[in-house]
């Protein structure tokens, strides 16, 4: 790594957190560290938004996909804005309606604490695994990539200093840091993608752009051997990508966060559907910069490359192909994807555990004399060091890194907007049945999302999702009648 690459890292890395910290101001309150104080623009709502559902994994992985498969995550971003639209008609109304904190309030209003202890729960399980996932392996190309240019930096080393200055902004601005700087790092990364892509198309041979119609490299959707063990076909891009946004930003306290913080309801609703078009537009330029890099590398498959996974194209990319100085940026960009969905983890955790766990945080506090404020800290930096403990025992496997970070977080997101759509559809839902069949469906999920491989391959994460609603469902359903059952079963026969 040159000296120029380095000094751009390192200045982003000193100068990012700080612009952060003076954004966001003073954070005199539990209030002001987690909701931001309700007066954050909707523009910046909506970047943080895109950058806290994107992280390392969406940079490396999605060009990886692109190379094999074409055009097909733009494909999967029509499901998402199909389901933005639902999510800011239906779901929006109900967050908006009164003070919450957490996503998880409105299932404690309709069932009870006890269903939103659980579903809050759910949400920090699932949310520790699928970001542990993220973060360990968006740590191996940067890993890799700074070997490849003479810097080792040992994993732990690179893994812990990614969270101590996320950890260090997200502590000292609380919400407010965690959505200016993921502005700040949404609009590094999308930068250096659309220079990625303009250094490889200059200079294109005539005809390159037939051959990548010919190799069918525009198409939005795949057509796999068997529907159920890809994301991408039109069913499962459109519907399950439906699926997907509709749980993940109607239900998820990583996204709900954002819009619990918006000026009103208008602007809660602007900054969502914004949040569509920005998200477009990154898919849209990194599956490009995906189908350039399989030109550049001479039209042939992965195998050929001698490269050994799809998430190593991009990064082998910024190593060898880069000029110095932007090499550097982009390698800060992969760090800021990191550090974007990390502070906004951390700071929706932190937000669930407060919220949703009150009489626990209320007892914590008197026994540790700590303020709600200095307690709601003391849950961040928690959170952290659980992070990077579960980011250790994660290993890279063949499957994509960001479609494995979809199917575990689709393994909560299932039951979850099952038991959401009850509570908004079904006047009669009742948490006796909820609770139980929620509880029992979580684990078949992961089950299935272990066991089941369809045409050799795992279940793709859109069906993960369906198989929890309908099993919820079924589950909730069958207790009901077995209640109704029951008293004609224990009733004594007439004298």
């Amino acid at each position: 790594m040159s000296f120029l690459d380095l000094t751009v890292m390192l200045a982003y890395l000193a100068g990012m957190p700080l612009l952060a910290v003076m954004l966001s101001g003073r954070q005199s309150s539990t209030t002001a560290y987690l909701e931001g104080g309700h007066d954050l623009p909707w523009w910046a709502l909506c970047l943080s938004m895109v950058a806290t559902e994107t992280s390392t994994l969406t940079v490396i992985s999605v060009p990886g996909v692109a190379f094999g498969n074409g055009m097909v995550f733009v494909g999967l971003a029509l499901g998402y804005l199909l389901g933005r639209a639902i999510v800011a008609w239906k779901f929006l109304p109900l967050y908006c309606s009164g003070r919450m904190l957490s996503a998880y309030d409105y299932l404690g209003q309709r069932f009870g604490s006890r269903m939103q202890r659980v579903a809050s729960a759910t949400f920090l399980g699932t949310r520790v695994l699928a970001e542990a996932v993220r973060l360990f392996a968006g740590m191996l190309p940067l890993t890799a990539m700074l070997a490849a240019t003479h810097m080792a930096v040992p994993h732990l080393v690179l893994l812990t200093g990614v969270v101590g200055i996320t950890l260090f902004y997200t502590l000292c601005g609380g919400l407010r840091a965690v959505v200016w700087s993921d502005a700040i790092q949404f609009c590094l990364y999308l930068g250096g993608s659309a220079i990625c892509a303009a250094l490889l198309m200059h200079g294109l041979p005539a005809g390159s752009f037939s051959a990548l119609q010919h190799a069918g490299k525009f198409a939005l959707f795949a057509h796999a051997s068997s529907p159920f063990s890809s994301a991408f076909t039109p069913l499962a891009a459109i519907g399950g990508g439906t699926l997907m946004t509709l749980a993940s930003h109607g239900t998820d306290q990583l996204m709900v966060q954002r819009v619990l913080a918006a000026r009103s309801l208008k602007e809660a609703r602007m900054a969502l559907m914004g949040s569509a078009v920005g998200v477009t537009a990154l898919f849209f330029l990194l599956s490009g910069v995906g189908i350039l890099l399989w030109l550049y590398h001479g039209q042939v498959p992965l195998q050929a490359t001698g490269l050994s996974s799809p998430d190593a194209i991009f990064p082998d990319y910024i190593v060898h192909g880069l000029p110095a100085g932007l090499r550097g940026l982009m390698v800060a960009a992969i760090l800021a994807a990191t550090m974007g969905s990390l502070s906004s983890t951390l700071s929706a955790m932190t937000a669930a555990t407060v919220g949703d766990f009150s009489s626990l945080c209320a007892w914590l506090g008197r026994k540790l004399s700590l303020s709600q404020l200095g307690l709601a800290r003391a849950f961040t930096v928690f959170w952290s060091v659980i992070l990077v403990g579960c980011s250790l025992l994660f290993a890279q496997g063949s499957q994509s890194a960001v479609l494995l970070g979809f199917s575990i977080a689709a393994c909560g997101y299932g039951p979850m907007l099952g038991t959401f759509l009850a509570g908004m559809a079904i006047p009669s839902a009742r948490a006796a049945e909820l609770i139980p069949a929620f509880c029992l469906t979580v684990p078949l999920v992961l089950l299935a999302m272990v066991s089941l491989h369809p045409g050799g391959h795992p279940l793709a994460f859109p069906w993960l999702i369906l198989t929890g609603i309908c099993l919820l469902f079924f589950f909730a359903a069958s207790l009901r009648l077995a209640r109704s059952l029951l008293p004609r079963f224990a009733r004594k026969p007439d004298a």
